[in-house]
């Protein structure tokens, strides 16, 4: 397998690559797109010739000083005070004690007064790039101090507009990490060589990595080789006929939601092989759909993925009802220390798993987001709300044991040594549902504030390849860095201490921040905590 990943960062860094795309004269309805977000504006369905946005320049920053902060290093949870760190053309230039730094200089001095100086937090799992227009999720991000974005879902256009710098990416928005290309789904990957086509046209036009949600149990193995050979990456949804365990031998990289339906409690029983020849395999989408079918198909699986948890039928939630009685810890373990061993990552998005089975939960109806949302957003979410609180008390004891048994095992993989991406599967903060809320999920589950800083920015860095350029406050790394007011592993708390962001060495404090994101909603939209 060639490397994983190429390398390649924002638009503000594109010069310094090229992409191997060849802009292919094709008829016919673009790739199809869809969010698993769970807001109906994450949709959307390219046309063949949209309109050409504008060329976006990331501007140079002037050189700055973050003077007297301690440096928290996640490699080894190391804190270093009272450390001057400045900053120009975008990265960390130099790193001296406070003492040795100059006493007379022309460059902006921001005084961190002994605050802690980390990393930038990275969400690496959103689906904000196929909004229309993502500022107000861009601003969202930076208030709670994301400075690095990994886009679950792309398309020839969006890999296109990357290269020719026409993405909205400037100093107000995050990193963009990584990106695929359009979502192997049956109406373009309903064989396996169909899906080595798609992946060897999606190489080269240029994605960073191929996304997975439901091919047939044949399919899946070969796009799993077929992305390896081309040194790409993937990572996705487990379609219903494979377990987790036959995913992690395959050499699936990393593992989204835990794998979405019941594969894994189903895997985790004492009673798995009578369990999984029970279970419904077929994918939800017929693989006859062609892509001229593409905006019903987006409306389809939009509606989908959003009323998931609410259209299970009755079969179904008895056989998750029977695999949740029966979860054995030893064989929770034991798949734990596969993934482990095949360094199978897993990005469980906690928080999405949190609005699918506890819906019933306050803060989906008391969130200060609800009033930034559009009208039509608002609607379907507090239908949802609504239609999961009407259920039969089986069936939300059953979901709210669903969300219990994902922090559980979460908890018991970590243990094994099972690598952790924190993200938030999210396309603009909603109802209950943002990087800062996941960070509390993931304590719950038992990682240290040492872990969950680890899951947004050493491990992000180690899965993306770049080491070498972020993930830590040193020399040499790019100038995405945060403040905090308070210290980050002495409580899960602290990470949400946000006192200023440095975004491609501009420096905004928090204040700042929320008056833009204010001015971009049109109303305050203060933090909320879960209950």
């Amino acid at each position: 397998m060639g490397n994983p990943e190429r390398g390649r960062e924002a638009s503000e860094d594109v010069g310094s690559w090229q992409t191997r795309r060849a802009f292919l004269k094709r008829a016919g309805v673009g790739a199809l797109l869809f969010g698993a977000g769970g807001v109906a504006s994450s949709v959307l369905t390219q046309e063949l010739r949209p309109k050409t946005p504008p060329r976006v320049v990331f501007p140079p920053a002037a050189p700055l000083r973050l003077h007297s902060v301690t440096i928290v290093d996640p490699l080894d949870g190391s804190k270093t005070p009272d450390m001057s760190i400045r900053i120009a053309n975008g990265l960390i230039e130099s790193i001296v004690p406070a003492d040795q730094a100059p006493r007379e200089t022309s460059e902006m001095i921001i005084d961190g007064a002994a605050r802690f100086a980390v990393p930038g937090y990275n969400n690496m799992h959103v689906h904000t790039m196929q909004l229309d227009d993502p500022e107000l999720a861009f601003a969202s991000f930076l208030v709670e101090g994301v400075t690095g974005i990994r886009q679950m879902a792309g398309s020839l256009e969006m890999l296109r507009n990357r290269a020719e710098q026409r993405l909205p990416l400037d100093q107000h928005a995050p990193r963009l990490l990584q990106m695929p290309g359009a979502l192997l789904l049956p109406y373009n990957a309903g064989t396996p060589q169909e899906a080595r086509r798609q992946i060897a046209l999606q190489w080269d036009e240029g994605a960073d990595f191929i996304k997975l949600i439901q091919t047939e149990r044949e399919v899946f193995f070969a796009a799993v080789s077929a992305a390896h050979r081309q040194g790409l990456r993937i990572a996705g949804h487990l379609p219903p006929s494979i377990k987790m365990s036959e995913a992690a031998i395959s050499g699936f990289d990393c593992v989204e939601h835990l794998g979405t339906s019941s594969n894994l409690w189903i895997e985790c029983s004492r009673n798995a092989d009578q369990l999984w020849r029970e279970k419904d395999k077929s994918i939800a989408m017929p693989a006859w759909i062609g892509p001229k079918a593409g905006e019903f198909i987006a409306n389809h699986f939009t509606s989908w993925i959003i009323r998931h948890a609410l259209n299970v039928g009755p079969k179904e939630l008895d056989l998750l009802d029977r695999a949740l009685d029966t979860y054995d810890d030893g064989r929770a373990q034991a798949l734990g220390q596969l993934l482990m061993h095949k360094s199978t990552w897993q990005s469980p998005t906690l928080v999405g798993t949190r609005k699918k089975y506890r819906l019933d939960d306050p803060i989906y109806r008391t969130d200060p987001w609800l009033a930034a949302m559009s009208d039509a957003d608002r609607k379907l979410h507090l239908e949802m709300v609504d239609e999961f609180r009407h259920r039969s008390k089986r069936y939300i004891e059953v979901y709210h044991r669903y969300y219990e048994a994902s922090l559980h095992t979460v908890g018991l993989w970590k243990a094994a040594g099972v690598k952790f991406l924190s993200g938030t599967d999210e396309s603009v903060r909603a109802p209950g549902q943002s990087l800062q809320l996941e960070f509390e999920e993931l304590g719950k589950a038992g990682l240290s504030p040492l872990d969950i800083l680890r899951s947004t920015t050493i491990d992000p860095a180690s899965y993306l390849g770049r080491t070498d350029t972020m993930g830590r406050v040193a020399e040499r790394m790019n100038a995405d860095v945060l403040l905090l007011d308070a210290d980050p592993l002495a409580a899960v708390e602290n990470l949400r201490a946000v006192s200023l962001v440095v975004r491609g060495g501009h420096a905004f404090t928090t204040a700042e921040l929320v008056a833009r994101l204010t001015k971009l909603a049109g109303r305050p939209v203060p933090p909320v905590t879960l209950n």
